[in-house]
């Protein structure tokens, strides 16, 4: 059996948890103007140009060409991507 105190401080201890986890929500969301913006996709045309290291500055519109015109390699037969090449004794 639990004594009178001990019930106290575990309800004052929970009460409290929830009131930080309240107000460190609440902190640490991102603001719902921020959120619905998030769920529209954009059009590529609206979107900056990426630098790439090694090729420059491209446009999403050229990625989006060159992914199209070069897909991924297919998946093996087993359900496996292959093995990756090994060019160099480092990492």
């Amino acid at each position: 059996m639990l004594n009178r105190t001990g019930v106290i401080f575990c309800s004052v201890s929970l009460v409290v948890t929830l009131a930080v986890c309240a107000a460190g929500f609440s902190l640490a969301a991102m603001p719902r103007a921020t959120v619905e913006a998030a769920k529209k996709p954009a059009p590529p045309e609206t979107l900056a140009e990426l630098d790439l290291p090694g090729f420059g500055k491209v446009s999403v519109i050229e990625l989006m060409g060159y992914y199209i015109d070069n897909p991924p390699a297919p998946v093996g037969a087993g359900g496996t991507a292959p093995a990756a090449t090994k060019r160099f004794g480092g990492c």
